[in-house]
């Protein structure tokens, strides 16, 4: 048995554009229900949602059967958890709050096992379909996601050095958080965010590096991607809920006499 290529990998490194969307529900019931839409790929997240890591498997069991990739944002740029999850048969992983070089390099290290890298080794594991998958081993490396997350103006500043760094498949800006460090905590679309945003991903592309962000404005999203990003998620499983049920009810109202 071989290792199944990663779509969402590879098409990031021909430079097809790829929408994406946010995970948080938790729930592999909800992934049942947004995996047939038919997104590039899908962000499952541990940093900002309560997923632990049966949650998360049971998210990537639900994504299986889509043409949707599941890349997973681990709570830290830990490599204990990053062990754990490329052994549940995570496919890529979106590093959160990289600030520096040193950072970059220790995340791509965890996705590496020896001697490029960190990662403990397993011989039975999902990702690996308990032994079965031959060359596991042999092109795991290949065929992982390896995303990093800039959230502040500082690491926005060092966009190229990180981007740079060899086994990095992408970066990823964070607009709430950078938001957040410049003082506009609360207005991720505010144009000074942009204005830091945009001139570092232009040079990202300038290297061959694919961009990518999240934003929950269709026509920005679909903006982005025109301008050269190469990964955006234009929304998310919690937001949308959340929208339609609010408007649902309001509109209902609107209508009692």
């Amino acid at each position: 048995m071989k290792l199944a290529p990663n779509r969402f990998t590879r098409a990031l490194a021909s430079g097809e554009k790829q929408l994406g969307l946010w995970i948080s529900l938790c729930s592999p019931f909800a992934v049942e229900v947004t995996g047939p839409a038919g997104f590039d790929w899908a962000l499952i997240d541990m940093e900002h949602s309560p997923n632990d890591y049966m949650t998360v498997m049971g998210q990537l069991q639900g994504f299986a059967d889509t043409g949707t990739t599941p890349i997973v944002r681990p709570e830290w740029n830990n490599p204990v958890i990053v062990k754990r999850l490329l052994d549940l048969g995570a496919r890529g992983l979106l590093f959160p709050m990289i600030q520096t070089v040193k950072e970059a390099e220790q995340a791509v290290a965890s996705t590496r096992y020896p001697p490029h890298g960190t990662r403990g080794v397993s011989g039975a594991m999902r990702a690996n379909k308990f032994g079965r998958v031959t060359d596991y081993v042999a092109r795991v490396e290949d065929e992982t996601t390896v995303l990093l997350q800039l959230e502040s103006a500082a690491a926005v500043a060092r966009a190229e050095e990180i981007g740079a760094v060899a086994g990095v498949s992408g970066i990823f800006f964070g607009p709430a958080d950078i938001a957040a460090d410049i003082g506009k905590l609360g207005k991720p679309m505010d144009p000074e965010v942009w204005d830091l945003i945009r001139p570092a991903a232009k040079k990202l592309m300038a290297m061959g590096v694919p961009v990518g962000t999240l934003v929950l404005d269709p026509d920005f999203a679909a903006e982005l991607l025109n301008e050269g990003f190469s990964f955006v998620a234009c929304g998310s499983d919690v937001s949308l809920l959340a929208k339609a049920s609010d408007t649902l009810l309001a509109k209902v109202k609107d209508r009692l006499s």
